[in-house]
């Protein structure tokens, strides 16, 4: 019984602990924010492959998965060159927020593109259409149509994109700087426990990581599932 309390004492320590709450903190506001952006850009990126033909399509849709196919390593290699010191662009984002939530957002975003286009590729013309004959016009029939038709891949994309978000490491290290309450992530406090010997406490962070990640993607399955259910009995 003293073993258990005190390992739960022990965990209780590690994840409560100034730097970890800083570090949940930082890790969450980023994750979110780069979540909600996803879900706009990934949609708009996944409509205009579907719908539209311009110069150059397979390539900018093979450039969608190039993150997941580069070390995430390079993605902070190459922003911290294109954003850094010397920035070509003269935008200099290296140990801010911001450059944290640009790397991160460049190796989630995948996630809400290729989880939007299929479903788009098989949505139902003729319901657009036969909407548009009975006189709704096109804001009308995104929101009212193809919006709920949407959701569920939305929702399990957006889940995705912020599970690897409050757990990616590689494309931050260089462009984050890992601040204290500031750019350090909750994966790169981890990694300055194991490098101090803390593995009890490295072991807990991860496990509180874990848990949030399960628990957003419970509920935004849960909240897919219900929005798919009301568009088949819709129809």
């Amino acid at each position: 019984m003293d073993l258990g309390r005190g390992r739960l004492g022990a965990f209780w320590s590690a994840v409560s602990s100034p730097s970890a709450l800083a570090s949940f903190r930082v890790t969450l506001t980023i994750s979110v924010g780069v979540t909600l952006v996803n879900v706009v850009f990934g949609l708009l990126i996944a409509w205009v492959l579907v719908r539209d033909d311009f110069p150059l399509k397979r390539v900018v849709d093979a450039i969608i998965d190039l993150p997941f196919a580069l070390p995430t390593i390079v993605a902070s290699l190459v922003l911290l060159s294109l954003y850094g010191p010397g920035s070509p662009v003269g935008i200099h984002i290296q140990h801010t927020a911001w450059g944290v939530a640009l790397a991160l957002a460049f190796v989630t975003l995948p996630f809400v593109v290729r989880a939007v286009q299929p479903v788009l590729l098989e949505l139902d013309r003729e319901v657009e259409e036969a909407a548009a004959s009975l006189g709704a016009n096109n804001v009308t029939i995104f929101v009212r149509v193809i919006l709920p038709a949407l959701a569920p891949a939305l929702l399990s994309g957006a889940g995705l994109a912020f599970s690897r978000a409050i757990g990616e490491f590689g494309s931050i290290v260089l462009i984050g700087g890992a601040i204290p309450g500031k750019t350090e992530v909750s994966s790169q406090w981890i990694r300055t426990l194991i490098e101090n010997d803390d593995r009890v406490g490295a072991a807990a962070i991860s496990i509180v990581l874990l848990l949030i990640s399960f628990a957003v993607l419970f509920v935004l399955r849960y909240f897919g599932a219900r929005a798919a259910k009301r568009e088949e009995s819709s129809r």
